[in-house]
């Protein structure tokens, strides 16, 4: 990284610049509205600003690959769950966003640090110990604050889990190898199953979740019983069942979106519990994975990419589809339900837009993006969205406008979510290293799903 608030900054404005002209002047002399009038004299100032404020802060480094960044104050500190020294072991850091370390705490690993922060600031924490799994608080001054030893079976683990108002919910799976310490699978897995405790971990209830056989059109086989044929794949038993990638449990109202996959395949299933009762609501039928999103109260998108699937599905309440895109992304929900963010199709050269998802389950089209890896973005206020996408911080404004912020030669793949602070400071982590940015964007927008994870404290529910 060479220059610093200096020729990357020109580079930025001038491509700002450029936009700016494009998309608002087309040579004309006038406008035909007052409200396109009013339009182009906003960006005209948002113009100027942007071209004095685009500029890198800081960056540092943490021990090893960053899972989570979470702030419970949009002026931060920041705190960053990630690997140490190697995958079993977890570390988390509270730090300013100049990179100065307030406190540091190592843990037991299991591979997928685990953590989600509270309203009071309490970052809770999942991870193994001797006596089974336990989820433990630590305080904003970093240290121990209450813990809760939810009842499990000695082979089962925590794959993901949200903090409630008075609780948790939990995704439990079986132990993974790598914590096993054993190379083969073993005779006899638990079910995966979903669970509801109060702070203190007595359970409220159970819901034992059953995959079932899956299939999908899309997935192929070739072998001795096809005749070395290739020929679609017959339905199958999965051997190992996982919590999926990508926002695997989600509390909206009264429902959770929990989201079980076949580790070693891909198709998956979503399931729709009442959150009271634990009750089975509906459940998706096999796909492949992808991006999720809470979409209201009670209302979630769930994205389909690979064999052939690219799509973004509504749900409502009762778990039923009520609209599909031909579309899979990033995508945000702002406080009218609007749904917009960029698309993720892993193809070269890359086919992907920024897109709008209409109501009528059409397409509006933003700008054409390169690259593939993203991280989730950001809303502001205004319904500007930020991310980092091929080397580039990119905005995307309401008009559908894009606008490169900052660029330089990167091509990391392990890309957190972009998160929005105050002053209009944007963070993104890329492997293990925090990225922090000034720009002229306003405070993160309000909404079901104005960034990844739902908020700024990376806890996915919206009471």
């Amino acid at each position: 990284m060479s220059a610093i608030g200096s020729s990357a900054d020109n580079a930025a404005a001038e491509s700002f610049n450029a936009t700016f002209k494009r998309e608002t002047l087309k040579g004309r002399k006038g406008w035909s509205t007052e409200r396109e009038a009013r339009r182009v004299d906003r960006c005209g100032r948002r113009h100027a600003a942007r071209c004095r404020c685009m500029t890198l802060l800081s960056r540092f480094t943490m021990p090893g690959q960053i899972w989570a960044v979470a702030a419970s104050d949009p002026s931060g500190p920041l705190t960053v769950t990630g690997y140490g020294l190697n995958p079993l072991v977890t570390v988390i850091t509270s730090v300013d966003l100049s990179g100065k370390v307030t406190w540091q705490r190592t843990y037991p690993g299991t591979g997928k640090p685990r953590s989600r922060l509270a309203t009071d600031g309490v970052l809770w924490l999942a991870y193994p110990d001797r006596d089974g799994r336990l989820l433990e608080g630590v305080l904003p001054d970093g240290s121990t604050g209450p813990t809760a030893r939810p009842e499990c079976r000695a082979d089962e683990e925590i794959g993901a889990f949200v903090l409630l108002d008075d609780g948790f919910v939990i995704s439990w799976v079986s132990s993974s190898r790598i914590v096993r310490g054993e190379r083969s699978r073993p005779t006899s897995v638990p079910e995966p199953r979903v669970a509801r405790y109060t702070r203190e971990g007595e359970c409220i209830w159970s819901t034992p979740i059953v995959l079932g056989a899956v299939s999908f059109p899309g997935v192929v086989e070739m072998g001795d019983r096809t005749g070395w044929e290739i020929r679609p794949r017959r339905p199958w038993v999965p051997e190992e069942i996982g919590v999926d990638h990508w926002e695997p449990l989600l509390v909206s109202a009264d429902r959770i979106a929990a989201s079980f996959t076949d580790t070693r395949g891909g198709i998956g299933r979503t399931f729709f519990l009442d959150l009271d009762s634990g009750e089975t609501v509906s459940v998706t039928a096999p796909a492949p994975t992808g991006r999720k999103a809470i979409a209201g109260p009670g209302q979630f998108l769930l994205g389909s990419q690979g064999y052939g699937a690219f799509t973004t599905g509504h749900f409502g309440r009762d778990g039923v589809e009520t609209a599909r895109w031909a579309s899979h992304g990033a995508m945000l929900v702002d406080k009218n339900g609007g749904v917009r963010g960029p698309e993720l199709e892993n193809s070269l050269p890359s086919r992907s837009r920024f897109r709008r998802l209409a109501p009528d389950n059409s397409l509006v089209d933003g700008p054409p993006l390169t690259g593939y890896y993203t991280s989730y973005p950001a809303m502001d206020c205004e319904g500007t969205a930020v991310f980092w996408r091929d080397g580039k911080l990119l905005a995307v404004d309401t008009d559908l406008a894009g606008h490169e912020l900052f660029a330089m030669d990167d091509s990391r793949a392990v890309i957190g979510r972009s998160l929005l602070l105050s002053e209009g400071r944007v963070v993104v982590s890329l492997d293990n290293e925090v990225l922090v940015f000034r720009t002229p964007l306003g405070s993160l927008a309000e909404g079901p799903w104005p960034c990844g994870e739902a908020n700024l404290r990376g806890n996915p529910l919206l009471s």
